[in-house]
């Protein structure tokens, strides 16, 4: 006890120390090799309306192995966020198998909501800090064509009538978003402000070609007008709309009237179908395969609050991780949070003072798409790729999860 309270105040002493602590590389280190997504296409109506979650796994899985250039009998686990498919587990493994992976490697789904993607990171990471294996991949997978989060029926009443916030768990995702406008009093202005700059982003992104050493592109299929099969391949972000204004996501009509006036389809996060993936090891098995060292994965949290609210997730999240680690937003480089909607951004922004320079630079699932159990993920992939190009060292990543929590993931960027 003694010791551990010396090592408390030297820690407080010596300026620095804890960034440098989370900088610092050592052999034990859980480091990600390769981190790519998809392009992410709209659902229902885009470039994957007819793939399944089982092809995204596959495609996605098939140029990890392709470009990580590793031998995958040495992977020993996959883990998949996915949120819509209850049989992505199934799914998932045969994916696995059909991309080249043998029968020796294990795989799995999690649920946690949007942060899914995450969860698989934190999952995947874990297991090889402890000793349970060595190399591991970690993805997120949505088909929001095939499924999205709705309930399918009210949950049983012995339940519900305990409490009120059980009942708030059922509460659809726009009812939550228009919760947090009216209870923090952020305006329909606000909300599509926000929403405009991050579409702006995004527009300004693609034509750089920011997102291009993210992206790998996929071929698919997709049905014409006529039911004929037709082979594409898919090289961009969809969702984006070019010359998206506060202005005009003004003459866009509430999508939820009967909770509320703010949120709309400009300004939420869009109906979106798409994967992300990252190679995971210790710092020792990268250096002895010759990998290259993207970033170094450096924890992750989560955090509850009242579901009725669920949107504002990262504002608890987001300082139980720093302060777990000792430091502030002022030593974080880039906060990629999910914009669920955007009264929850317009707060969370807000509320934990955030630089705005230093949020979701690229623009965020308003603009970009929100494949639930794929963001988390994703925004790992995009958030290092900013980081690379711009010198930039430390990485937050946060999101709210639907029945009233957040979770937030750091990173170091090591390429």
């Amino acid at each position: 006890m003694a010791v551990e309270r010396l090592g408390s105040i030297l820690k407080h002493l010596t300026p620095g120390n804890a960034l440098s602590q989370i900088t610092s590389k050592n052999a034990d280190d859980i480091v990600i090799t390769l981190a790519i997504r998809t392009p992410l296409a709209k659902g229902k109506k885009g470039g994957f309306r007819d793939t399944t979650v089982e092809y995204l796994a596959y495609a996605i899985l098939k140029e990890v192995k392709e470009r990580a250039n590793i031998d995958p009998a040495l992977v020993e686990d996959i883990c998949m966020g996915n949120v819509s498919d209850g049989k992505s587990a199934y799914k998932l493994r045969a994916a696995a198998l059909a991309a080249g992976f043998p029968n020796t490697a294990g795989a799995y789904s999690v649920n946690r909501f949007c942060s899914s993607g995450l969860k698989a990171t934190a999952d995947i990471a874990n297991a090889i800090s402890q000793g349970n294996i060595e190399v591991g991949i970690a993805m997120g997978v949505e088909s929001m064509t095939i499924g999205g989060d709705a309930l399918e029926k009210p949950f049983d009443e012995l339940v519900t009538s305990q409490s009120q916030e059980a009942t708030d768990c059922m509460m659809p995702m726009g009812w939550t978003s228009e919760n947090v406008a009216k209870d923090f009093s952020i305006s329909r202005q606000q909300m599509d402000e926000y929403a405009a700059e991050s579409f702006r982003r995004a527009e300004e992104a693609q034509k750089a070609g920011l997102f291009d050493d993210e992206i790998v592109p996929i071929k698919t299929r997709v049905k014409d007008a006529d039911g004929n099969w037709q082979d594409i391949t898919l090289t961009r972000d969809e969702g984006i709309r070019p010359g998206t204004t506060a202005a005009s996501l003004g003459k866009i009509r509430a999508a939820f009237p009967q909770w509320g006036t703010g949120t709309t389809g400009g300004n939420a996060s869009q109906v979106t179908d798409g994967a992300a993936a990252v190679l995971l090891m210790k710092r020792s098995t990268a250096i002895k395969l010759g990998q290259p060292i993207l970033a170094k994965y450096v924890g992750s949290t989560v955090a509850g609050l009242a579901p009725r609210i669920m949107g504002i997730g990262p504002t608890v999240a987001i300082p139980k991780l720093l302060n777990q680690y000792d430091i502030t937003l002022a030593d974080v480089d880039v906060v990629e949070v999910n914009e669920a909607f955007a009264s929850m951004a317009v707060y969370c922004r807000d509320n934990l003072g955030l630089d705005w320079a230093k949020m979701n630079p690229r623009g965020g699932a308003i603009a970009l798409g929100h494949p639930l159990g794929a963001t988390g993920t994703r925004q790992i992939v995009t958030g290092l790729s900013e980081c690379r190009k711009n010198n930039k060292k430390i990485l937050l990543t946060s999101m709210c999860i639907g029945t009233g929590m957040g979770m937030a993931g750091l990173f170091v960027n090591e390429a």
